[in-house]
């Protein structure tokens, strides 16, 4: 779709302006490093079952509420902090993702004890290879898919180590939006921008 700047976009990417900055300036950039990607999967996850304007639209407000995703800081989260988070009416109030965000943190945070700074980052990015092989460039909507098998092996990796609201399809958003795979439209001008 061509938008009224005359750049051609992913048809989702062109209105309102929130989603024409997240898809011209975010939405399939190269993200590295455990915290943003910490990040991404919390957003994905408060995501499901709403519309991603809605997540967008809060975003500060939940980075602020969850100390600018810091794993060590949400971790710390006790059950008053999230019946606190759970009563924001700025927030999105969904008790079971909510604890699921810390829960992550926590799970993330014995991780990095274990294996070391980075093991979320080299865990999800291992799925490029994989996932980049068999990816073709979109020539429409119709043509992306909601899931692909990297996507179900990420997921199926963090469900075993005990991860909370995550699936295939939100893992392969997640891919999506941190640029592990480009699924911009073939003629759009951000495909390739990673």
């Amino acid at each position: 779709m061509r938008g009224d700047d005359g750049r051609l976009r992913c048809p989702w990417g062109d209105a309102p302006d929130d989603y024409r900055a997240y898809h011209d300036d975010e939405w399939g950039r190269t993200v590295h490093g455990d915290t943003a990607i910490f990040e991404r999967l919390s957003l994905e996850a408060f995501q499901c079952g709403l519309s991603w304007l809605t997540v967008l639209r809060r975003r500060a407000d939940l980075r602020r509420a969850f100390a600018d995703f810091d794993i060590h800081a949400v971790a710390a989260f006790d059950a008053a902090m999230i019946a606190s988070l759970a009563a924001d009416v700025r927030l999105i109030r969904h008790v079971g993702k909510i604890e699921a965000v810390v829960s992550n943190a926590r799970i993330l945070r014995d991780w990095q004890a274990e294996d070391g700074v980075g093991v979320l980052d080299h865990e999800v990015w291992l799925c490029a290879t994989t996932a980049l092989s068999q990816a073709q460039a979109p020539q429409t909507m119709a043509d992306v898919p909601t899931t692909v098998p990297a996507a179900v092996d990420l997921a199926t990796g963090l469900r075993r180590r005990g991860w909370r609201f995550i699936g295939p399809t939100t893992a392969y958003a997640t891919l999506q939006a941190m640029g592990v795979v480009d699924d911009h439209l073939v003629d759009c001008h951000a495909r390739g921008a990673g």
